[in-house]
């Protein structure tokens, strides 16, 4: 089943945690403390590769975690670094954060790599405590613990051409005709149900074409399957609006282009700017004796400017030169733009950030991600490891913040789990 839209979550590893180890030798009287830092977790990394095509890998596996790092060891051994988790998508797929809707990469290249979330930092053993005053540190680090984050992968189809139109004018069929594409084709609405692609040969190069399925008048606004496809126009070079000239659905169509016109339009300014080119489809069915005739006033109506073609592509009528000069037009158009990236990193991780909440008269809390840090690794009944506590608290600025804010001796204050009261 295709599906172009998914919500996923994701969890970069935890680093691990430090060891409190001394080494203790039968002649080594003063060992020291030799407790190894913890690994790095993994980090979730988007990789695009042209194997896939859509989003069903997503359908069922929406959640994915990376490892943990290992604990630190005893004697200076650190903790094995956990492996990356690569998660692979198709090419063209666009990753958003779910929480604010933002873009945050747009994976057009194959093999493209995206470091979306960081493994957390191993945590530092007691030997990196150890000082000339603090000889025998008995605490180490924690790891850092990360978080889940909702994304959203949106898919936009790479393409250079892409075929619009009515359901059942022959997109499907002129795809088939030309390339090397094979797209089911039915005579009823709604056949293509995901966007069929193709190669193109022409002359000396090659085009990507793709067809879009049917839109139909109010697809803008979510009728018929045009507002879930309208998205995967936006990536094409060229659009080829193919008409079904024979009327054979008993529509007009001089009124189907100037509906599907005014759907891109209403859908997006730049869509409706892409180059277009119109291909007048099903000549064949036209009574051969006022075919000319009944075109060339078609024609009229739509604009000879537009370029407009006369084609079969069950007769395979027609369809050299319509290549030939799309083709023409591909090699004068840009290359694809990338989506504006909006936010450059979700997983904001700042151990210098934190904040001072009066609750009421003289009970402070200090949140942040430096609180975090801090109050984690605090071991509340080692002398050592609450004198560090109490060392980094002023050091980071926390004391002066609390003061600024109003604190007074007697006063308490709250940091995660750690609450004390200050003394002068």
């Amino acid at each position: 089943m295709f599906l172009d839209k998914v919500k996923i979550t994701c969890k970069a590893g935890n680093g691990g945690n430090g060891k409190v180890y001394f080494r203790r030798e039968k002649f080594v009287p003063n060992g020291g403390p030799q407790g190894g830092d913890g690994g790095r977790g993994g980090s979730i990394i988007f990789k695009t590769t042209p194997e896939l095509t859509n989003l069903s890998e997503f359908r069922y596996a929406k959640h994915f975690k990376a490892g943990n790092g290992e604990d630190g060891g005893n004697n200076m051994c650190d903790g094995k670094a956990a492996a990356d988790l690569t998660i692979l998508v198709p090419i063209g797929t666009v990753i958003k954060n779910a929480e604010t809707n933002k873009v945050i990469a747009d994976l057009t290249e194959s093999g493209e790599e995206f470091l979306a979330l960081k493994g957390g930092r191993g945590g530092r053993g007691n030997s990196k405590f150890a000082t000339a005053t603090r000889q025998a540190p008995r605490f180490a680090e924690m790891g850092e613990q990360t978080k889940p984050f909702e994304l959203i992968l949106e898919l936009k189809t790479i393409a250079d051409v892409g075929l619009i139109g009515y359901p059942n004018v022959g997109k499907s069929s002129l795809l088939k005709a030309v390339s090397n594409a094979k797209p089911k084709i039915a005579n009823y609405h709604f056949t293509t149900l995901s966007p069929n692609i193709g190669v193109v040969k022409a002359y000396n190069s090659s085009m990507v074409w793709a067809d879009i399925p049917g839109l139909i008048e109010g697809a803008s606004d979510g009728v018929g399957l045009g507002h879930d496809f309208l998205r995967h126009i936006e990536r094409t070079r060229v659009l080829i609006h193919v008409i079904d000239a024979a009327g054979s659905e008993g529509r007009d169509p001089y009124q189907d282009y100037l509906k599907i016109n005014d759907e891109l339009k209403k859908y997006s300014e730049y869509v409706s700017n892409i180059p277009q080119v119109v291909a007048l489809n099903k000549i064949d069915l036209i009574d051969p004796e006022i075919r000319d005739e009944y075109l060339d006033e078609l024609i009229k109506q739509i604009g000879p400017e537009n370029h407009v073609f006369k084609v079969s592509a069950a007769a395979f009528m027609g369809l050299d030169d319509l290549i030939k000069y799309v083709s023409s037009i591909v090699e004068k158009q840009p290359e694809i733009v990338k989506m504006e990236i909006e936010e450059t990193n979700i997983d904001k991780r700042s151990r210098k950030t934190f904040e001072v909440i009066q609750i009421n008269e003289g009970y402070f809390e200090v949140v942040g991600d430096l609180i975090d840090e801090i109050a984690f690794n605090v071991v509340l009944n080692d002398i050592a490891s609450f004198s560090y506590f109490q060392k980094r608290i002023k050091d980071e600025g926390i004391i002066d913040a609390l003061l600024d804010a109003g604190m007074q001796e007697g006063d308490t204050v709250k940091m995660c789990h750690v609450e004390f009261e200050y003394m002068i």
